[in-house]
């Protein structure tokens, strides 16, 4: 299991300050409901604006069984039991985010829809083909070996699941300012541009439908969602320097060193070999 991936995300705090915030915004704890979550767990770009984009890009409906792989504290996996009515199962490798996000499910009586379990997502303990749909927001911007982690979604889907990603992608190369969202140091970013992670999503035996250039749209959000006043209930409850990291990562997206690509593939048949992609300063 890669501990310096989870390294980057634990701090010992997550719980203890999510519980500080949301008594701060004046949530009963005995009393919440899953919306009341909605400000503080989507850690990605867009937040949750751009999850309800995928999941109805991807069509997911209450007959679906879905993978939300880099759960985070599991604000997606929230988001689609609640909304879709299906069962999810939420996977991370930081097992203090497994830990809130299975303290939040029950806080939002959503605990029996979801299972969480610590994993990594390049070697998740789970059978072949046992689901519809995999969620991946976010996450491949930390893994180095992108044809093990879409190999891997392609055998827990198996022929006509369908992979939906919202990501991060590099764009002209530049060099970018640190820390970011997903990355303190540039050793743990593991970047490529859209055009190659698209070629390895492919060779992993996926068909694109949808591939979406959002940049635009997320660094206008971003900036919006920057200029907010202060409120309890935010990603910074539980993302150290979080402002400083959104802000590194708005201006990268607003003048073109990164890029914001919204997908889904479906898995159509056997992954190919050979093709192994790996970030271009390895």
């Amino acid at each position: 299991m890669n501990t310096t991936i989870a390294s980057q995300y634990r701090t010992g705090l997550s719980r203890h300050n999510i519980e500080h915030a949301l008594v701060a915004a004046g949530k009963d704890l005995n009393h919440l409901t899953p919306a009341d979550l909605g400000p503080l767990e989507d850690f990605h770009t867009m937040g949750r604006y751009a999850t309800t984009q995928l999941v109805e890009l991807a069509e997911i409906t209450c007959h679906d069984h879905v993978l939300d792989a880099g759960s985070g504290i599991g604000g997606t996996a929230r988001f689609v039991a609640a909304r879709c009515g299906c069962p999810v199962t939420a996977v991370d490798l930081t097992d203090e985010y497994c830990q809130t996000n299975r303290w939040l499910n029950g806080l939002v009586g959503l605990d029996d829809r979801i299972t969480v379990a610590q994993a990594d997502v390049t070697a998740l303990p789970l059978p072949d083909s046992a689901f519809d749909v995999v969620i991946s927001q976010h996450v491949q911007m930390n893994v180095a070996d992108k044809e093990r982690l879409y190999t891997e979604a392609h055998r827990v889907l198996g022929c006509g699941g369908r992979l939906a990603l919202w990501d991060i992608m590099i764009g002209d190369y530049a060099e970018l300012d640190y820390p970011l969202p997903w990355a303190d140091q540039p050793a743990r970013s593991q970047l490529v541009t859209r055009d190659q992670l698209r070629t390895v999503i492919e060779s992993c035996g996926f068909a694109i439908e949808h591939w979406n250039d959002l940049t635009e749209q997320a660094a206008a959000l971003m900036q919006v969602l920057l200029g907010q006043p202060a409120n309890p209930l935010g990603l910074h409850a539980f993302v150290p320097e979080f402002r400083r990291k959104a802000e590194h990562l708005t201006r990268a997206l607003a003048d073109g060193r990164l890029r914001a690509i919204q997908g889904v593939a479906r898995a159509t048949e056997q992954p190919g070999t050979g093709l192994r992609l790996r970030s271009p300063t390895d």
